[in-house]
């Protein structure tokens, strides 16, 4: 099935306002604002392709989310200061057990953690999104079921991370992380991929982790 990786889909109980933090935290625009949802799309020269889409929902934050998002930085100062930008619009640092590690782990508005990285050179073309993060009991395996439906390479294979990345060369890469707890509940955040071929109807899905994706029809 030819397909690409178009948005990701984050319920909200405010989509508005979240899509506002995640804009302004990014460096991102805001182009649709309502109160069903809003969207949000890569500043130009970003280089990101994948729009972030806020969908309503009253179903409150209940566990951690399998699906989060680690951003970029360049410098020890500029990592201090996404943190610092993070924290004035409204996010908060967290413990999810991560002890002394590099990187700084936050919550946005409504709970959904994140990461600051600390800089890394293979996200030095990445922009402001470095990756995107599935947790996942077997990551090799589930990397081989998102590669051809995203037509993103494998293009590192280790035994706690196998990660997909953009054959552009540029944006976030998909990575999928050796996590032990299993899936509780629908996730808050999902992937959605578009096919090519207008045969293909509108449908939400879920991948072999049960994680639910939504594949859409060709533009």
């Amino acid at each position: 099935m030819a397909s690409r990786l178009a948005h990701l889909v984050i319920a909200a109980e405010q989509p508005a306002r979240l899509a506002r933090f995640w804009a302004d935290l990014l460096g991102w625009r805001l182009t649709a604002e309502s109160p069903a949802d809003a969207t949000v799309e890569p500043s130009s020269g970003d280089g990101c392709d994948l729009t972030l889409v806020f969908a309503s929902t009253s179903r409150p934050k209940t566990s951690k989310n399998r699906l989060h998002l680690d951003l970029s930085s360049t410098s020890g100062a500029n990592q201090r200061e996404t943190v610092s930008r993070a924290v004035s619009l409204g996010a908060r640092p967290i413990d999810i057990g991560q002890q002394n590690v590099p990187w700084i782990v936050l919550a946005d508005p409504e709970d959904n953690e994140f990461c600051v990285l600390e800089p890394r050179e293979e996200y030095a073309n990445s922009g402001a999104l470095a990756a995107i993060v599935v947790d996942a009991q077997d990551p090799a395996r589930l990397a081989r079921f998102w590669s051809p439906l995203t037509a993103w390479p494998i293009t590192a294979d280790e035994p706690a991370i196998t990660t997909l990345s953009n054959p552009t060369g540029r944006g976030p890469t998909l990575e999928f992380l050796r996590a032990h707890t299993p899936k509780y509940g629908e996730n808050r955040l999902r992937l959605a991929v578009r096919a090519e071929s207008s045969r293909i109807p509108q449908a939400d899905r879920t991948d072999p982790e049960d994680n639910e994706f939504r594949l859409l029809p060709p533009l």
